[in-house]
């Protein structure tokens, strides 16, 4: 896979992204990452990005020309390596949240450009640019910089090879629309905190049982609001159902 970044600070990739499972997935060639300064493609004298907004108001806007400009570089950079364009990403708080669907969406792709905002916000002309507009939450962030390094993280975990267990990523939290179940290494005793049982027993089913579970009690507790979209089966939503009456039981007992 190959991703793009547009940002006007390339330095803040220049650390994070080449530790742990994404710079090991860059030393194997199974991801290259280009981070592109669109400052560099202004024409303006004095290299600037950004201007008033028309109809005033405050803040400032990025410039449509840099960014344009800096896209079909690194499009054309892409095709020049038999890569396509493939999926671009805006960050924007009126876009859609990231979650692990859209990671698992994104990691089927051979290219990604992500264009990281700064200021008050974008030229409007810049969206006809965008196939994605993404955001990480309710929140403001100076840039879009730290959400891209984010979902970068997130997809490439995905990618086939990329971790060292297959298994690892379809377990992990969110996957299957759930939380995943508590885990345990060793020791089996640690101050008086033991692992369960059933964890120690050998018996493959009855682990896997205790697993989801387990995973549908956490998820209830402490993440109910997944659950309205979780696609259960009859038999979870059964075991859901037990769940909810043996928690309240143990409320009205307290």
């Amino acid at each position: 896979m190959r991703i793009d970044v547009l940002s006007l600070f390339p330095d803040m990739f220049s650390g994070p992204l080449h530790d742990s499972i994404v710079g090991k997935a860059l030393d194997r060639d199974q991801l290259q990452i280009e981070v592109t300064d669109f400052r560099q493609y202004s024409t303006n004298k004095h290299g600037n990005v950004d201007d008033y907004p028309f109809g005033g108001g405050a803040g400032m806007l990025l410039q449509a020309q840099p960014i344009f400009d800096a896209f079909e570089a690194t499009q054309r950079q892409a095709q020049d390596q038999g890569i396509e364009s493939g999926r671009v990403i805006l960050m924007d708080p009126a876009g859609r949240q990231f979650d692990q669907s859209v990671a698992e969406n994104f990691a089927h792709e051979r290219h990604l450009t992500f264009i990281c905002g700064h200021y008050e916000g974008y030229d409007e002309r810049i969206r006809s640019l965008v196939t994605d507009e993404i955001s990480m939450g309710d929140y403001v962030l100076t840039g879009g910089e730290l959400p891209a390094m984010v979902m970068i993280d997130a997809v490439t975990r995905l990618l086939p090879g990329v971790l060292g267990n297959a298994a690892s990523a379809p377990g992990d939290s969110f996957s299957n629309g759930l939380l995943e179940y508590p885990q345990y290494t060793r020791p089996a005793e640690y101050r008086g905190m033991a692992v369960p049982d059933v964890l120690l027993s050998g018996n493959h089913q009855k682990i896997a049982d205790w697993r989801e579970r387990e995973s549908l009690k956490r998820t209830f507790q402490r993440r109910p609001d997944l659950l309205e979209t979780a696609a259960l089966t009859t038999a979870q939503k059964r075991l859901l159902n037990d769940i909810k009456l043996e928690l309240e039981e143990q409320e009205n007992n307290a």
